[in-house]
């Protein structure tokens, strides 16, 4: 019966249009604990104090969700795209082109939820988009998905690491899948080469201070003089790492899902000089948008650094 469940819930989750799903047994981990309170001692997490604030939860699944028995993870395939095909004289990182996320998929894991309950009527639930205090990336490891590469992404064999991460989690036992054993980066290194301010500071470590996604979406006031001269005209986001990846190279295919491609008014801005907008116009482009999550003041300040740096070229 439980078997059955599993092969059911697997055909829902692919019919609805997630590509990778896996399911492993809840349990604590003592290395999540000890790496994650390592980064933290680090200062790596810069002023994300939100992940130090609950990190006995994210380290720990259990003391989040103390009934969990099983966690199933979910991928979905997001890529639409290169920054090169929006404009060459900024980057706006691809998973932000369209629908936020958080919405679409935790939509479409609910939808998931209410098939398992037509199979079982009563069980405690939670279902988690990137916001919960959770090491999802592990998670999607351990129920075999993928592995997480030098460039701290978790990268599939087939679709690389172009996926947003989601799970159920779920209070009664379902057969757990094998835990993601081979890592199949091997000798590369190319995201740590080809990342502009040496963020990946070893393999399989990142340093948010220096991370451009952290500084252009995250980072509140202005970028550290440092910095400036090294977000390589990034506006939102930074896709670096994951377009120099040659499992994404190989793999990476378009998604169907149109709540993922590109917004018409962030198609249409193909010079630097056309962000150049005001709060009102910020927030009609970027309704429910990721975006929204630098605020217009942040979107401002970033596009003013990529504007002064072509001035000084010239």
């Amino acid at each position: 019966m439980i078997h059955d469940i599993k092969n059911k819930i697997e055909n829902k989750a692919h019919q609805i249009g997630f590509q990778k799903i896996g399911f492993a047994k809840a349990d604590f981990y003592k290395e999540d604990k000890k790496n994650l309170q390592s980064w933290l001692d680090s200062g790596y997490n810069a002023t994300m104090q939100w992940i130090d604030n609950r990190k006995e939860e994210r380290s720990n699944i259990l003391k989040y969700f103390p009934e969990v028995k099983t966690v199933i993870s979910f991928g979905y395939n997001y890529f639409s795209g290169r920054s090169t095909e929006i404009s060459d004289e900024y980057k706006f990182s691809n998973y932000a082109w369209g629908e936020d996320y958080h919405i679409i998929i935790k939509k479409y894991l609910f939808e998931i939820v209410e098939y398992i309950k037509t199979i079982k009527s009563d069980f405690n639930y939670r279902v988690c988009v990137d916001t919960s205090p959770l090491m999802e990336k592990q998670w999607a490891m351990r129920s075999g998905i993928g592995w997480i590469g030098k460039h701290t992404n978790l990268i599939t064999r087939d679709y690389g690491s172009w996926l947003f991460i989601g799970e159920i989690l779920i209070d009664f036992e379902i057969e757990a899948d094998e835990f993601y054993s081979d890592n199949l980066c091997g000798t590369c290194t190319a995201c740590i080469d080809e990342c502009p301010t040496d963020a990946i500071i070893e393999p399989y470590i990142l340093d948010s201070n220096k991370c451009i996604s952290y500084l252009t979406i995250e980072h509140r006031g202005d970028i550290p003089d440092n910095m400036k001269d090294k977000l390589d005209n990034s506006i939102y986001g930074c896709d670096i790492c994951q377009e120099v990846c040659p499992w994404n190279i190989k793999f990476e295919k378009l998604t169907e899902d149109v709540n993922f491609h590109p917004r018409k008014d962030i198609k249409n801005k193909k010079s630097i000089s056309d962000w150049d907008i005001d709060k009102d116009e910020f927030n009609s482009i970027f309704k429910k948008s990721a975006v929204k999550r630098t605020k217009h003041e942040g979107l401002k300040r970033n596009v003013k650094l990529v504007i002064e740096k072509d001035h000084q070229m010239e």
